[in-house]
């Protein structure tokens, strides 16, 4: 049980405070609600771009870094198609450090054509690396927009091609900054060796007198069901083996259905004895690597099955493999031990997330953009809750051909 205050500023600032003496350190963690699908679809990767302009210093600060490390301080941040984190660790001695530097830079974050044109060179470089350079790298360039047609998780959160990066205005980061990075669109979480009354004070020194904003309605357009089977096959000279990812529209993760499709993914593919490596890596010998995860998103997300075939292998015969696989799941009742042995992973990461005062920062901060904080000390409950029976009916919906998007990726000349 991770037990916290919360108060809010005349801004509208959401604060946590978790205080926990069994440490000398403290955590000051912002997250800002706003990811990759609150981009215009003309100019996506802003909320990337973003996370690396936020490090470029401040009108009154023009170093982030050198002041933190002065005090002892580490930083990092990331950015998902939902959220953007940011996280500072330093002694809590020096907690006052944390809450000038994140401020000012709420505040009056430093746009400049210098800072703008150095941060987007290092965004095109990481494009280009990770994701063009790389062998599979593009996947998920691919997989988005043949999975989602209509929702802006149709693109991954580095954007959608260089270009957008590469056209981005001084005016229209100004503006993407103005409309989503301010005090009514954030939630600070504060823990560690301190106390709420030291943390209030500090938030309204440092933060109160920030202006509010405008409140940014999400309206975003929603994902119709699909109601076809998609494919796609993919050549490159660049990879060593063929691959095949599957995936399949999931409830969105404030809903009932999210925690089944969650352990299923662990009935599949979680450890050595999961169905997928014991049957089809081990057992079959098919795929070197077979995988099944989801995107965990806020709204409806993705099922993903990916796995890289061993050599000579036909991929529609792993293919059909893999949904005999499925298949089983809405067949057959999965048996009480199998369900067990998956809760108990979940529990034991639980528990671990409940140690780190890093993970319980931004878990306070996430539930509680969820709708309570609370939630995250209540969230085992609901994988416990879940029945054999709920997981064959969840497996029926989630795992049909018309619900199911497939690319094809083979190597080639």
């Amino acid at each position: 049980m991770v037990k916290f205050d919360r108060f809010t500023l005349d801004n509208g600032l959401r604060v946590l405070v978790h205080e926990d003496k069994t440490t000398p350190m403290a955590v000051v963690n912002i997250l800002y609600d706003v990811g990759a699908r609150d981009e215009n679809p003309n100019q996506t990767g802003f909320a990337h771009l973003f996370e690396h302009l936020m490090f470029g210093g401040s009108v009154n600060i023009p170093s982030y870094d050198e002041p933190l490390q002065r005090v002892g301080g580490e930083n990092n941040a990331f950015t998902s198609n939902d959220i953007t984190n940011y996280y500072i660790t330093l002694p809590a001695e020096n907690l006052e450090t944390a809450f000038w530097l994140e401020s000012d830079r709420m505040l009056s974050l430093a746009f400049s054509e210098k800072s703008l044109d150095v941060q987007r060179n290092v965004v095109i470089e990481e494009f280009k690396q990770r994701y063009l350079n790389q062998p599979y790298g593009d996947v998920w360039l691919k997989l988005r927009p043949l999975s989602y047609k209509v929702h802006p998780y149709r693109w991954p959160t580095i954007g959608q091609e260089i270009a957008h990066i590469a056209d981005a205005r001084i005016e229209d980061v100004k503006a993407f900054f103005k409309k989503h990075y301010n005090p009514q669109n954030a939630i600070l979480v504060v823990g560690g060796h301190v106390t709420t009354n030291e943390v209030k004070a500090l938030a309204e020194k440092w933060f109160g007198p920030i202006p509010a904003g405008e409140k940014y309605n999400r309206n975003l357009p929603q994902e119709p069901v699909q109601t076809e089977a998609r494919a796609e096959t993919v050549t490159s000279s660049h990879v060593p083996l063929n691959a095949l990812y599957i995936t399949f529209h999931m409830p969105a993760r404030k809903t009932a259905g999210y925690y089944e499709c969650d352990l299923i993914s662990d009935i599949l593919s979680r450890g050595n004895s999961s169905r997928l490596c014991l049957n089809l890596v081990k057992g079959k010998k098919l795929f070197s690597d077979l995988h099944a995860y989801h995107t965990g998103s806020i709204d409806a997300g993705l099922f993903v099955i990916d796995g890289k075939l061993l050599p000579g292998i036909d991929i529609h015969q792993a293919e059909q493999a893999v949904w005999e696989e499925l298949e089983q799941l809405k067949k057959t009742l999965v048996a009480d031990m199998e369900l067990d042995k998956v809760k108990n992973k979940q529990e034991s990461t639980f528990v671990f997330s409940e140690m780190n005062l890093l993970d319980k920062a931004m878990n306070l901060a996430y539930f509680e953009l969820l709708g309570d904080a609370d939630g995250f000390n209540h969230e085992i409950d609901k994988y416990l809750a879940v029945s054999t029976a709920d997981i064959q009916q969840r497996a029926a919906k989630l795992f049909t051909k018309e619900n199911s998007s497939t690319l094809y990726y083979l190597a080639g000349a």
